[in-house]
């Protein structure tokens, strides 16, 4: 057995209009090469010019992930030679970032569904060693004997957001991943989309015997585009290093791939070190006074994921999972609020939504924002099973309407249903009809087997001409029958 030391390096590009040094856009899917000018395809005598919103967004993100941000900050140029970096450098920051240290919490929810139930270590915290910003490179596709290039990604904003070897697992890993992929997205920093290369990582890994052994050599696994390629590239290489380990087969510092169709990796290089890039300071961009962006981000930094949690289980005595179920969508977590009213009790709105909205318009392929029952119809509706009208999947079912009907109001597709309001009396008489009609089944609950009580109750359901709450019959029942 081997202890396993894995660090993350995570590339994710900031949301912005424009490049990180000059104005052409930054979009998806556009024709290749259309979005380029001198400078990001560095030409000779092009010059940069520092993107104010990137550098703000960083700063933000910093802030949302604990971290630091230095009084003064600088550019550095990263050289050495890739088809994809015209330049052949890379404006980036060596030794004064924008973010330093901070922390990132590994969310339960965000473990792998196969691993929720067995967490090595609940409750774990991944601390960051720093957050710089760069400009990213362009794509490359690769034909066989012949590669294409875009460029029109080349100079985008992107943030590097690099963990201390903290993790043990691909599973942390992976948790990892999609917990700051949900803080970014919900900071509005970035879009993360690791389908559209908004966010990639690198993976450093090794292995040792002991605790008290140094670190294993360092195995970095390059550019992971999801969360499902990390952890199997992970499993794969532990088991690899391992099995040479045992075989007396040293590991050596070096830079690796992942072949997803033949689930392995594979050799590209030994690892370079950073003193075999030669970073100096760019001659071209100043250093940046830091103060006056941190005031103004430090105005606006929104309420992260873990404290949405931590504020509904607080205020709304909501349950841990159904808190984080909540929280770990930003608009889902606006309509979960915008439906709530004082005559609700805020946890019946949270079952309602997870429970039975959320599995129904998944379904048919809607996202809870383009949901066409708004909160308040919701909140109606829930109004007419707080007060005993409808049951709980009676009232699943008069939302499936509303999805269809959006302008009608709950109380109107109820009564069409046939969903109305039981007099009392009316209902008392059938029960004791039915009870009358089942001495059997009266003595057998009588004796202890309430599930019969179903039965009466399906009986009165039939027996009615409308169809009333069934829980409120099937109290009646066990009043009538039991007490």
């Amino acid at each position: 057995m081997y202890l396993v030391t894995i660090g993350l390096e995570v590339h994710c590009q900031v949301n912005t209009q424009t490049k990180m040094f000059c104005a052409c856009a930054t979009s998806f899917g556009d024709e290749p090469n259309v979005n380029v000018c001198p400078t990001c395809l560095g030409l000779p005598g092009a010059l940069p010019v520092l993107n104010r919103i990137a550098i703000e967004k960083t700063i933000l993100s910093g802030m949302l992930l604990g971290c630091t941000t230095p009084p003064v900050s600088k550019w550095d140029r990263k050289n050495y030679f890739y088809p994809d970096m015209p330049k052949n450098y890379q404006t980036t920051q060596m030794d004064l970032p924008l973010c330093i240290g901070g922390t990132v919490p590994l969310y339960d929810h965000c473990y792998p569904s196969d691993a929720q139930k067995s967490i090595a270590r609940p409750g774990q915290t991944i601390r960051l060693n720093r957050i710089h910003l760069e400009e990213d490179v362009a794509k490359s596709t690769h034909l066989g004997n012949s590669s294409l290039i875009d460029f029109n990604r080349a100079g985008t904003p992107l943030m590097e957001i690099v963990t201390e070897p903290d993790l043990e697992s691909a599973e942390e890993a992976f948790a990892y991943l999609r917990t700051l992929q949900m803080i970014l997205v919900q900071g509005g920093v970035s879009d993360a989309d690791m389908e559209k290369g908004q966010m990639r990582c690198d993976v450093n890994i090794s292995l040792r015997k002991n605790a008290s052994d140094p670190l294993g050599a360092k195995v970095e696994l390059k550019n992971l585009n999801s969360t499902s390629a990390v952890r199997r590239s992970i499993h794969f290489e532990i088991a690899r290093q391992t099995e040479e380990l045992n075989a007396g087969i040293a590991q050596i510092q070096s830079t690796r791939r992942w072949d997803d169709d033949r689930g392995e990796t594979q050799m590209m290089r030994t690892k370079e070190d950073a003193h075999d890039y030669r970073y100096f300071s760019c001659p071209d961009l100043l250093p940046l006074d830091t103060a006056e962006l941190v005031e103004r981000m430090r105005q606006i930094v929104p309420e992260s994921p873990h404290q949405r949690q931590a504020r509904y289980e607080d205020d709304f005595a909501l349950t841990r999972y159904d808190a984080s179920v909540l929280s770990s969508d930003l608009q889902l977590a606006r309509y979960f609020e915008a439906a709530l009213h004082a005559s609700i009790p805020a946890k019946k709105t949270a079952n309602f939504l997870i429970n039975n909205i959320l599995g129904t318009i998944n379904e048919r392929g809607i996202a809870i924002e383009h949901c066409p029952v708004p909160p308040q119809s919701l909140t109606s509706l829930l109004e007419l099973v707080e007060n005993g009208t409808l049951a709980a999947n009676q009232a699943r079912e008069v939302f499936i309407v509303m999805l269809e009907q959006p302008d009608k109001a709950a109380a109107a597709i109820a009564d069409e249903l046939g969903f109305k309001p039981t007099d009392v009396g009316a209902l008392d008489e059938l029960c004791e009809k039915i009870i009358a009609e089942n001495p059997d089944k009266v003595a057998e609950i009588q004796a202890g087997n309430e599930r019969l009580l179903n039965f009466l109750t399906g009986q009165i359901m039939k027996a009615s001409e409308v169809k009333p709450n069934p829980k409120m019959v099937t109290d009646l029942l066990r009043t009538k029958i039991i007490s």
